[in-house]
C-alpha cells in the first residue's frame, strides 16, 4: 500500500496518485504472482523520484504519466516486467538516468524495454525527419526483439493524445498527424483493435477539430432518430436465430467518428447519406456455427452482392477472424454484421495483447502470435536491405496497409498482400531469391507482364532465371516493403561495386596527371591515408570518388605525399576511356544524346557518379553553365564500343500515303533500330508536309552519317537532322 505522505509530489495531487497508484496495484493483483508487487512498487516509487521536480503541460507531477500508461496496459493484463517498464520509460530519456544503473536496479530484461523506448537525444542529424526516422528505427528494432516495446509505447502515446489539448495547437497537428501515419496503423497491424480506433478518432479531432465537432454532434442526433430501427433490427436478429436453436450474443455497436468520416471522404458522401452507421456483431460458441448463423441472418434479410468476406477461412495478417456480410434491412437500412466465436471475438479485441489476457492455448491466440512474430521478423529482413533509417520507415509505412488480396501460389498455400500489389510483389513474399530471379509470370495460367496488380483469388505461378536481376523500373509499381528494400538493395550493391571500378580509373588518371606516368601507389599511403579519413576501407574511398563525393586529384596527391612521390610541376592530363558499358555510374546525358565519334566531356555529379555530355552541349559549357569548371574530366572514347546509343532525328517529308513505312525500311536498310516515333504535321507547309521524329539506337557517328545519308536519298525526304536538347535535364 502506497501513502501519500511518501510519495515526492506536490502536497496538492499526492492523495490521488497515492490513490490511483493503490487501485492499480489492486488490479494487476488479481492476475499477478504476489511477488511481482513489491517489484512493481518499487519502479514506481523510483520513477516517480526520477520525475519529482517535473511537471506535465496540465499542471499535473509527471509521474501521473506513466501511471497511467502502466493502467492502460493493465487492462490488457501485461506481465510485470512491462508494467515496470511503462513506469520507467520517459526516465532514460527525459531525467538521466542510464541503462546501467536500470540494469542494476531492475534488471537486463526491464532496461532493455526501457531503452528500445528512448530516443536518441544524444546524436546529431541532419534534419527532424532524419532524426524521427533514427527513433522509429530504433523502437522497430526493439520492438522486433520484444513486442512488449510497442505495446508500451502504443500505450505511452494513447495517453499522451488523451491530454494533447495542453499543447500548442502545432503540436497537437504535428503529434495528431504522426499518430495517424505511423501508430494508429501499427497498433491496426498487431490487432489492438480498440487502441486503433480510439488513436484514430483522437488524430482525426486535433486534425480536423471542426468536422470532428459538427459529426459528433450529427451522430448525437442520428442516435435518437435510429434508435428504434436498431432495437428492431436486433430483436429480429436474436429472434431468428432461436428458431433455428443458435445461441448467441447479439449487440449493436456504433462506428466510430474516424471511420465514418473515412467513409464520407472515399464515397463522397454526406453524413445523412451514411446509413450504416451502426453495425452488428453475433457471438456464437463454435465455428461451424458461425455459417450456420451467416445462412439464417441471410434468409432473414437479403445479402448485398459482394460483400461477403470469409476472414475465418483466411484470417488477416494480424490473425483477425470473423465472417462480415452486409445486408438489406428494414426501409432497406444497409446492415453491417460480424459473425464470429468467442476466441476469435478476444483475439479481434485485443491482438497480439491476447497472449496476455487469455492463456488457454487455443489456437486463435497461437496465431495472432505466429502471425505478428512473421511480421517482426520481416522488419528486421527490410531493416539489413534499408541504406538509412528514413528509406526505413518509408518501407514500413508502405506495410501499414489497410487493405489486403489473398492469393494462391501453385500449390495452394495463400498469401495475404496489400491491395494493389503486383507480381513482383508476391514474388518476394515467396522468397527474395525468387523475386530477385523473376522474369514471368503466370496468373490463373496466364502468362501476364509482371507489373499486373493481383486480385484475390488469383492462382500466381512465377518463372525465374538463374542470370536475371532486379530491373529498377519494378520500383515503379511494387507495393511491400519488402519487395521495395530488396531491390533497392540489389541495386545499390550493383552501382556500388561499378563505382568502385570507376573510382579507381579516375584515381589511376589523376595520380598518372600528377606523376606524368602510371604510378602505383604503395599500402602503406593507404593505409596511412585511411587512418586519416572516415573511410576504412579502400574500396569505400574509390566508391566515393567514382560517385562524385571525392575529387580524384585531391586524393591522388594525398596518397602520393603520404608515399613521398609527389613531383613539383605542371602535369599532363590522361582521358578516361569510356567503353559505353560501365553501368549505373556513367550516365550518358538526355539533354545532348552523345554517341561514339561525338567529341565528348565528362562531368562529376555529387553522389551520381560520371556524367558524359558532349563537349559543346549548353548544360555544361557557356553562359547557361551551371556547373563547377573543376568538376569537368576529359574523357573519350573507347574501341570498340559494345553497345547501340539512341539519337533522335527530326524527318521532314512529303504528306503522302507510305511516306512513313519507305522511310522506316531505309533506316532498318541501314542496319540501325527504330526505338519510337511520333508524326507532327508541319505548321508552315500545311497538310503537305509532315514532320516525324525518330529516337534510332546507332553504333556511333558514322552509323549516323550512314541512316541519314540513306534518308536524304529518298524522294519523299525533303530535310534532316539530329535533334538536341529534347530533355532539358541531363
Amino acid at each position: 500500500m502506497l501513502h501519500a505522505a511518501e510519495l515526492p509530489v506536490p502536497e496538492e495531487y499526492a492523495t490521488q496518485v497515492a490513490q490511483d497508484a493503490n487501485t492499480l496495484l489492486a488490479k494487476v493483483a488479481g492476475y499477478l504472482k504476489p511477488e511481482d508487487l513489491p517489484l512493481l512498487e518499487a519502479a514506481f516509487k523510483f520513477s516517480a523520484e526520477c520525475h519529482k521536480t517535473q511537471l506535465r503541460k496540465s499542471g499535473e507531477p509527471y509521474i501521473t504519466h506513466p501511471l497511467a500508461v502502466a493502467d492502460i496496459l493493465a487492462d490488457h493484463h501485461l506481465d510485470a516486467q512491462a508494467l515496470m517498464a511503462a513506469f520507467l520509460h520517459d526516465t532514460m530519456e527525459d531525467t538521466g538516468v542510464t541503462k546501467i544503473e536500470l540494469t542494476e536496479r531492475f534488471g537486463k530484461p526491464i532496461a532493455d524495454l526501457v531503452d528500445g523506448l528512448s530516443k536518441l537525444e544524444k546524436l546529431e542529424f541532419q534534419s527532424k525527419e532524419e532524426a524521427q526516422a533514427e527513433n522509429f528505427r530504433k523502437m522497430l528494432m526493439a520492438m522486433a526483439r520484444d513486442v512488449r516495446v510497442i505495446l508500451v509505447k502504443l500505450a505511452d502515446r494513447l495517453h499522451n493524445m488523451r491530454t494533447l489539448s495542453h499543447m500548442r495547437e502545432d503540436k497537437q497537428k504535428r503529434i495528431a498527424a504522426e499518430t495517424l501515419e505511423i501508430y494508429a496503423p501499427i497498433a491496426n497491424r498487431i490487432g489492438l483493435h480498440a487502441i486503433y480506433q480510439e488513436l484514430e478518432d483522437w488524430s482525426f479531432k486535433y486534425l480536423h477539430p471542426m468536422r470532428y465537432e459538427v459529426l459528433g454532434k450529427a451522430l448525437k442526433s442520428a442516435r435518437g432518430n435510429r434508435r428504434e430501427v436498431v432495437s428492431k433490427i436486433l430483436d429480429a436478429i436474436k429472434h431468428k436465430l432461436g428458431e433455428v436453436n443458435v445461441e448467441a450474443t447479439v449487440y449493436g455497436r456504433e462506428k466510430h467518428l474516424a471511420s465514418i468520416y473515412k467513409k464520407m471522404q472515399e464515397k463522397h458522401l454526406s453524413f445523412s447519406e451514411v446509413l450504416d452507421i451502426y453495425g452488428f456483431r453475433v457471438i456464437v460458441k463454435d465455428v461451424s456455427t458461425c455459417y450456420l448463423a451467416l445462412g439464417t441472418l441471410h434468409g432473414l434479410y437479403k445479402p448485398r452482392p459482394g460483400t461477403f468476406k470469409d476472414y475465418i477461412a483466411i484470417p488477416k495478417p494480424n490473425g483477425y477472424q470473423s465472417l462480415h456480410t452486409a445486408l438489406s434491412g428494414p426501409y432497406g437500412t444497409p446492415i453491417e454484421v460480424q459473425i464470429r466465436t468467442h476466441n476469435m471475438h478476444k483475439v479481434a479485441q485485443a491482438g497480439v495483447a491476447s497472449h496476455w489476457m487469455y492463456k488457454s492455448g487455443d489456437d486463435g491466440v497461437s496465431d495472432v502470435q505466429q502471425k505478428t512474430h512473421q511480421w517482426l521478423q520481416s522488419l528486421l529482413e527490410i531493416q539489413s536491405m534499408s541504406g538509412d533509417s528514413v528509406e526505413f520507415l518509408e518501407h514500413i509505412k508502405v506495410d501499414l496497409f489497410p487493405g489486403e488480396v489473398y492469393v494462391f501460389t501453385p500449390k495452394g498455400k495463400i498469401l495475404t498482400l496489400p491491395q494493389g500489389a503486383s507480381a513482383v510483389d508476391f514474388a518476394y513474399a515467396v522468397h527474395s531469391d525468387i523475386g530477385n530471379r523473376c522474369i514471368a509470370v503466370r496468373i490463373n495460367y496466364d502468362l501476364m507482364p509482371l507489373r499486373t496488380t493481383l486480385k484475390t483469388g488469383d492462382q500466381v505461378e512465377i518463372i525465374t532465371a538463374i542470370t536475371a536481376r532486379p530491373n529498377p523500373s519494378w520500383l515503379n509499381f511494387v507495393m511491400t516493403g519488402k519487395a521495395r528494400s530488396h531491390i533497392r538493395h540489389f541495386l545499390k550493391t550493383m552501382r556500388y561495386e561499378e563505382a568502385v571500378t570507376l573510382g579507381e580509373r579516375m584515381l589511376n588518371q589523376s595520380v598518372r596527371a600528377l606523376m606524368n606516368q602510371a604510378t602505383e601507389l604503395p599500402a602503406e599511403a593507404w593505409d596511412r591515408y585511411l587512418k586519416e579519413n572516415a573511410p576504412s576501407r579502400r574500396d569505400e574511398v574509390l566508391a566515393d570518388i567514382g560517385l562524385g563525393k571525392r575529387l580524384g586529384v585531391v586524393v591522388g596527391q594525398r596518397l602520393l605525399t603520404l608515399a613521398g612521390l609527389l613531383l613539383e610541376g605542371e602535369a599532363n592530363s590522361g582521358p578516361i576511356l569510356i567503353r559505353g558499358t560501365e553501368g549505373v555510374t556513367v550516365q550518358f546525358s538526355r539533354c545532348c544524346n552523345p554517341i561514339p565519334g561525338d567529341p565528348i566531356i565528362g562531368l562529376i555529379k555529387q553522389g551520381q557518379g560520371l556524367a558524359i555530355h558532349t563537349h559543346d552541349c549548353p548544360q555544361v559549357v557557356g553562359r547557361n553553365s551551371k556547373f563547377d569548371p573543376d568538376k569537368l574530366l576529359e574523357v573519350e572514347w573507347d574501341v570498340p564500343i559494345g553497345k547501340l546509343f539512341d539519337v533522335q532525328i527530326k524527318v521532314l517529308a512529303m504528306n503522302e500515303r507510305g511516306a512513313l513505312a519507305e522511310i522506316a525500311a531505309s533506316i532498318s536498310d541501314a542496319a540501325a533500330n527504330i526505338e519510337n516515333v511520333r508524326m507532327d504535321k508541319d505548321g508552315d507547309g500545311g497538310d503537305r508536309y509532315t514532320e516525324i521524329s525518330f529516337t534510332v539506337q546507332v553504333e556511333n557517328r558514322q552509323h549516323l552519317a550512314r541512316v541519314m545519308q540513306a534518308l536524304r536519298s529518298l524522294e519523299r525526304v525533303v530535310r534532316i537532322h539530329r535533334l538536341k536538347g529534347i530533355n532539358s535535364h541531363s
